[in-house]
């Protein structure tokens, strides 16, 4: 039962927190307005960056996958009360790391993404800088999730195993 409850979390890690990762890692570009001059996020022509269809696509794989994604954590309690190891230091921490990830997610990271998508709003540099400010929030969930992974694999202080 472990190999499986084990297997389900790493497979929904992978399908779930993946997608929302990387999306959400493309989604400033995509929302952020040309500069004035024409150039656009990358730093070209401007002509592929700023395209707010492919942004808004972007936004609802991170809503979608964000609550397929409840499965992670859930798959992951029911693998550590299988293993017995629910009181591990490594596992607490990344279940603290998960819950923080979660809520940059959910208050920081969507709502940025809805704020871009609101064209209207704001002159050219707000908008500039908020997706900025959303990029390097994205980069702070990314870390969030890459640490949770090290702490999975390492296990530091385990005694069940490499």
């Amino acid at each position: 039962m472990t190999k499986l409850l084990l297997s389900l979390h790493v497979l929904a890690s992978i399908l779930a927190v993946g997608p929302v990762t990387v999306a959400a890692s493309m989604f400033p570009r995509y929302a952020r307005p040309p500069a004035p001059g024409g150039t656009g996020a990358g730093g070209g022509t401007g002509a592929g960056d700023h395209d707010l269809r492919t942004a808004a696509f972007l936004h609802k794989i991170c809503r979608g996958y964000a609550m397929v994604g409840i499965a992670v954590p859930v798959l992951g309690l029911a693998t550590g009360a299988q293993m017995g190891v629910l009181g591990d230091a490594w596992l607490l921490v990344s279940i603290v790391l998960t819950t923080v990830a979660a809520a940059v997610l959910m208050a920081m990271v969507l709502p940025g993404q809805r704020e871009l998508l609101g064209e209207e709003e704001g002159t050219v540099a707000e908008r500039r800088a908020a997706a900025g400010r959303l990029a390097m929030t994205t980069g702070i969930f990314n870390l969030l999730w890459a640490t949770v992974v090290v702490l999975m694999i390492v296990r530091p202080g385990s005694t069940t195993g490499a």
